[in-house]
């Protein structure tokens, strides 16, 4: 399939709307009015520091809502008002956070059914308004949606397109994508039906074992078993690491993606001389700059004297775990939860883990004088931020 072809005519389409539908500003009052908050604004105004009792609030100087996020949330306020009375539906999570995800609901904005690990479309009627998340959708399910007459409202990140056109340069070049993310993340899973050949590396390790393998040979069978789910079909790791290309989730750490960059890139250098490097090696800048906003912030503020840190996004947010890792790799107690509600009575904190666990711990606030770095996700609103800077002064005022 030509995807590039079909994205075209897609966008040229009169069922298909990326720009929003003119009512920016009765949206933008009542975003405000359900998301921002006056509490941080006032810390941002006091150097993003805030001390009550023997507290000290630090708040990391790039944090929340990110402007592809806030695009799309506004862009489905947007579609709910243009559309009073139709069937919406959106084909994932419009961005990784659980209030507003409920707050989706609560407008009947329906989420596509998922039977058996796959979604279900036949629910979904021609003239019925479908959105695509600021995650993006994969170029089959624009397709059904495209072939079924709906309208289509795109609010995808203009920084996962960019990705989406770098595999497309791969594509044509005949250069095999090589992707920095999770293989099951919808982004990656959008940016994957971009792509020619591809195989997706979670992390370093993973990408050290295929530079391995360029470099010396292994053993076929054990490469495509590792990698059964995260690469293209009839992926062959003889011919088709011969030209690679990189590309990444636009949340992963960027410091890891462009390790990973490089690696591939002395690799190519190393096998076929800086000569014919350009022959079988491509690399474009797609790293998100909201996402490396938020990381720099964080490296930033754990150079503090923090006696803990709390990370607030959504458990399934990837640039909010790559936010948790930064804290964890300083030995920084640190607890990522999603909502004020996790913060028990009694001091006691449900947080979920790197390894993707949710534990309790008691006793998690100590009882002397503390700094406590802030931080959230790119899809966490000012006002989740603000309930649990609260909770947090009242359980050490009492």
């Amino acid at each position: 399939m030509d995807t590039k072809a079909f994205k075209r005519s897609l966008q040229h389409s009169e069922n298909y709307n990326r720009k929003g539908f003119g009512h920016k500003t009765e949206v933008a009052t009542q975003l405000q009015s359900e998301y921002q908050s006056n509490l941080i604004q006032e810390i941002r105004d006091r150097n993003y520091i805030l001390q009550r009792g023997n507290v000290t609030i630090r708040l990391a100087q790039a944090f929340g809502f990110c402007w592809g996020v806030e695009r799309a949330v506004a862009m489905a306020y947007e579609t709910r008002q243009h559309f009073p009375k139709e069937r919406i539906w959106i084909t994932n999570e419009i961005i990784h956070n659980p209030s507003v995800n409920q707050r989706m609901q609560e407008m009947q904005v329906q989420f596509i059914p998922v039977e058996a690990h796959k979604k279900d479309f036949s629910l979904v009627d021609q003239g019925d308004v479908v959105i695509l998340p600021a995650f993006g959708a994969s170029v089959q399910e624009m397709q059904i949606l495209n072939d079924k007459g709906c309208q289509i409202v795109d609010t995808t990140c203009p920084w996962v397109s960019k990705v989406w056109n770098t595999v497309e340069k791969h594509k044509k070049g005949e250069y095999t994508s090589i992707i920095h993310g999770k293989y099951k993340h919808e982004e990656t899973v959008a940016t994957s039906s971009f792509a020619g050949k591809y195989l997706i590396v979670l992390n370093l390790q993973e990408a050290e074992y295929v530079i391995n393998y360029i470099l010396n040979g292994d053993n076929r069978e054990e490469f495509l078993a590792k990698f059964a789910k995260a690469c293209s079909a009839g992926f062959d790791p003889e011919k088709d690491l011969e030209r690679v290309g990189i590309a990444n989730q636009t949340t992963m750490l960027k410091g890891e993606t462009e390790k990973i960059g490089k690696l591939f890139e002395k690799t190519m250098m190393q096998k076929y001389g800086p000569a014919e490097l350009s022959q079988h090696f491509q690399s474009f800048n797609t790293i998100c700059d909201a996402t490396q906003e938020r990381q720099d912030a964080m490296l930033e503020l754990v150079q503090n004297n923090l006696d803990l840190m709390v990370v607030i996004g959504g458990f399934n947010s990837s640039n909010t775990t790559q936010l948790q890792q930064i804290a964890f790799s300083r030995d920084i107690p640190s607890y990522h939860i999603d909502a004020v509600e996790r913060i028990k009575s009694g001091n006691a904190i449900e947080h979920r883990q790197l390894t993707g666990e949710l534990i309790t711990t008691e006793n998690w606030l100590p009882p002397e004088e503390i700094v406590v770095g802030i931080t959230s996700g790119a899809s966490t609103p000012d006002k989740v931020v603000e309930d649990i800077i609260e909770r947090i002064f009242t359980l050490k005022a009492t």
